[in-house]
């Protein structure tokens, strides 16, 4: 399958083809066949899609979520995406079927959203006295701290944050894109395949481009003699450059051949050259025990950020070669896996190219999986790396019913989600810090080939535990949320019992996760814990802390799976501001919104505007469509 895969993912696809699949999947069938269609449909997804996504995968939507797709993504994914195993034995008819069955048009969904097209031209984006907020980290170190001129968010001003508008992301079930701010604009993507610019101060929308698949990294915003463009990848493993003014497509790339590989990571601009992480969904691919798992590895593409054209790419480990059969006699490979999930850091002052990498998908597991590891600038060469897990190999067929192609260690699943901070400590050393899902923060010292100068523990790790998505870095700390979140078995029939990563009913516990830690940048030391203040009896609660964290002088923000975003006096850890973001929402498009979990991005905030987007359905955690702008009054 590994050969025609790509194939079928995107390389050759004709534009008839695709028009067929869409004409397919949207076409009109008289009334009377509806209801035989929906029951062959339901009968259909009962038996290929229900043992993943209605009880044995923690990462699967749904049934619920799966209805607010579009269509034609259910389609294509069961044709040419991640589902392309599991819809390799159905026929179209079949597809058709089954993305019948799940997607129900609402006569809400029929009405045409009103036209919410600025009225006026607004700032120039090339204006520079204009706050900015820039890719995942703001700067190339990726420190997730917004300096106070960029901010113009003072410690006093946080309590009397209260919301200005929200905008919200039509059919979507998760908002897990952190926006970017320039030029008086936010940029943004989408679960649903678009990329939005908006007016940062009224939420209104000056363009949209459909890329055509989900849009999960922050865009990043550079500038040349064409002017400005706007960078990001989608979850099919290409690469974008849009005319950030007009939103035209200037070229598109992908990245890596794979037929897994997709890009979760904000691409990091460095002197006219793109660095685009590579993450996978082979992970789930495994989950199909005829699928010859695994070959991906991770790596990070140097693209020409003019042309498109790939300079390079960086491997994590050489390619995968033949190891063994699995138990039906397919063929499986390693090492495989170090997906690289979050944003490079680079660093100048030594042309190095710094990420973390995910687990192994296969034994034996590779020893730059789990690990730190440092490219060269100019050519991609891997020039160091420091593991930090041992052996650690995981893909989604150990959760599964079918386990054929799970790993004899069956994890720990110990990724790293977090990008590496670059600091400069006071005795002029250096360091790398990131958080693992082990729950264990590390410093590195990028000058001695990653030497550990400190780890520290703050969570008790887990599968979804430890430290996700990212911490944030002033002159002194670091800031670190803890995930840990807790699931509780359940007897079947149990209301809120919620899909499992061991296939047993389960209900997220609201008594365990979540905390916030300041680390002294030198040391290690706990400055202070501020721990999560409970759910309370809120059904379906999680203390859980997953989401990227986010500061500025003398505030640090974190949100919750609960979600809520609070924000943290810096000095003290106390909780100065907390907003409960689920609810419904009147937004400036018109679009039926509702806030749900925070996870993945963190809030960004410029120019006195702090912006965050709400919703993030997984493993029993709310769905949501919004992104949020709160300043201060509400003005």
């Amino acid at each position: 399958m590994t050969s025609t895969a790509g194939h079928r993912f995107g390389f050759g696809l004709s534009a008839r083809l695709l028009l067929g699949v869409g004409i397919l999947l949207m076409g009109v069938r008289p009334d009377h066949a509806e209801e035989a269609l929906n029951a062959r449909g339901e009968a259909l997804y009962r038996t290929h899609c229900a043992s993943c996504h209605e009880g044995g995968v923690a990462r699967a939507p749904d049934t619920s979520a799966l209805r607010q797709f579009r269509p034609e993504r259910i389609g294509f994914t069961l044709m040419f995406g991640m589902m392309s195993q599991q819809g390799r034995d159905l026929s179209q008819e079949d597809i058709q079927a089954i993305v019948r069955y799940l997607v129900r048009t609402t006569p809400e969904q029929q009405q045409p959203l009103p036209d919410s097209t600025c009225g006026e031209r607004g700032p120039a984006l090339a204006d520079a006295s204009l706050p900015r907020w820039n890719g995942w980290g703001v700067d190339i170190a990726q420190h997730r701290f917004q300096p106070a001129g960029m901010a113009k968010l003072s410690p006093d001003d946080v309590p009397r944050l209260k919301l200005k508008w929200a905008f919200g992301f039509p059919g979507d079930t998760r908002a897990y894109a952190q926006p970017t701010v320039w030029g008086g604009r936010i940029f943004v993507g989408s679960a649903g395949g678009k990329v939005y610019a908006l007016d940062a101060r009224l939420g209104c929308q000056r363009w949209v481009f459909d890329a055509g698949f989900g849009v999960r990294t922050a865009i990043t915003i550079g500038e040349d003699e064409r002017g400005t463009t706007a960078y990001f990848g989608d979850q099919r493993g290409e690469a974008y450059a849009l005319d950030a003014e007009s939103g035209k497509l200037l070229w598109r790339r992908r990245v890596d051949a794979h037929a897994g590989a997709v890009i979760t990571g904000a691409p990091t601009l460095a002197n006219n050259v793109l660095y685009v992480p590579v993450s996978s969904v082979e992970e789930v691919l495994a989950i199909d025990p005829r699928y010859a798992c695994c070959t991906f590895r991770g790596l990070i593409a140097a693209l020409d950020a003019r042309t498109g054209e790939v300079l390079w790419r960086g491997y994590v480990s050489p390619p995968a070669q033949p190891i063994r059969l699995n138990e039906i006699g397919v063929q499986l490979f390693g090492p495989s896996g170090g997906a690289i999930w979050s944003s490079p850091t680079v660093d100048l002052k030594t042309n190095r190219i710094y990420a973390t990498t995910g687990d192994s998908y296969l034994d034996p597991a590779s020893t730059t999986s789990d690990a730190f590891v440092a490219f060269d600038l100019g050519t991609g060469r891997l020039a160091w790396s420091r593991q930090m897990t041992e052996g650690d190999a995981y893909n989604i067929a150990c959760s599964g019913q079918y386990r054929a192609n799970c790993p004899g260690t069956k994890g720990p699943d110990f990724d790293f989600g977090s990008s590496p901070i670059l600091v400069d400590l006071p005795d002029g050393r250096r360091a790398l810090v990131a958080g693992q899902k082990s729950g264990i923060v590390y410093a590195l010292d990028p000058d001695r080939d990653g030497a550990i100068i400190w780890q520290r523990r703050v969570g008790l790790g887990s599968t979804l535990g430890g430290v996700q998505w990212g911490s944030a870095a002033d002159d002194a700390n670091i800031y670190v949320a803890v995930s840990d979140v807790g699931l509780k078995t359940v007897p079947p029939s149990t209301a809120g019992a919620q899909k499992s990563v061991f296939g047993v009913p389960m209900k997220l516990d609201p008594s365990q996760g979540g905390g916030l830690y300041a680390l002294n940048q030198a040391t290690g030391e706990i400055v202070w814990h501020t721990a999560h203040p409970g759910c309370g009896d809120r059904p379906g609660c999680s203390p859980a802390q997953s989401a990227a964290v986010t500061a500025t002088p003398g505030v640090v923000f974190s949100g919750g799976l609960d979600g809520h975003l609070r924000a943290y006096a810096a000095k003290s850890g106390e909780i100065i501001w907390d907003v409960d973001t689920i609810r419904d929402y009147a937004t400036v498009n018109g679009v039926s919104a509702h806030g749900g979990s925070l996870d993945g991005p963190g809030p960004v905030i410029a120019g006195g505007i702090l912006y965050v987007n709400s919703g993030y359905t997984n493993y029993g955690t709310t769905p949501g469509n919004v992104l949020l702008a709160f300043s201060v009054d509400g003005q």
